[in-house]
């Protein structure tokens, strides 16, 4: 199922291998990270993200972290869950699929300045084919941006992500990102482990 030949398959099992719709039909009106991780989100799009832009953000729910003071020409926002993307103020339009079933994006090519993907790459089976299609939406040279902790639903995250720690996570995203033909590639430790809090990484990457 994964387009990762230096990976075998069951590396992107699940312990449960229901549908994700099921799993996610309820919706959830949390947040997945602290208050502190959030603001350190919103500030990462507050620097990377073009004011005016037309944003993806995927793997969405009913809030983006995106800065309440910058407006966006559009913020299509994906996810498995309806009521979750409805209450979502910031989105102008929203899609839901599920992208381990069907990678493709209703999304025209070279149409957008930067896609999101916040506290979910953990889930996806086949991270390579998304990525591939987040490469095609892309306008060239514009940015991914995959933040992620050491939270997640463990019976839904693929087995290598809960098998490797922080770094080890990055640089499998950082695998993800260059088998989809992204060339500018950079990870950062934003909040570090051992904090009071939860810790973030971010890996943002570029196509030529």
């Amino acid at each position: 199922m994964t387009s990762l030949p230096e990976l075998p398959p069951e590396a992107f099992a699940k312990q449960d291998r229901t549908p994700d719709a099921l799993f996610y039909a309820q919706p959830r009106f949390v947040t997945h990270i602290d208050d502190a991780a959030i603001e350190a989100v919103t500030q990462l799009y507050r620097e990377v993200l073009p004011p005016g832009g037309r944003i993806v953000d995927l793997m969405s729910s009913w809030v983006s972290h995106l800065p309440q003071e910058v407006a966006y020409g559009a913020v299509i926002g994906h996810g498995l869950n309806t009521r979750e993307l409805a209450a979502n103020p910031r989105l102008t339009e929203s899609f839901v699929q599920d992208l381990n079933s069907d990678p493709a994006l209703p999304v025209e090519t070279a149409s957008i300045d930067a896609v999101l993907l916040c506290v979910g790459v953990q889930y996806l089976q086949d991270p390579v084919a998304v990525l591939r299609e987040v490469a095609r939406v892309l306008v060239p040279g514009a940015p991914v941006i995959i933040t992620f902790s050491n939270r997640c639903f463990p019976t839904k995250a693929v087995a290598i992500w809960q098998a490797v720690g922080g770094d080890d996570q990055a640089r499998l995203i950082e695998l993800y990102l260059r088998h989809a033909a992204f060339t500018n590639i950079e990870t950062h430790v934003v909040l570090p482990d051992g904090g009071a809090g939860d810790p973030l990484r971010s890996v943002i990457g570029r196509t030529s």
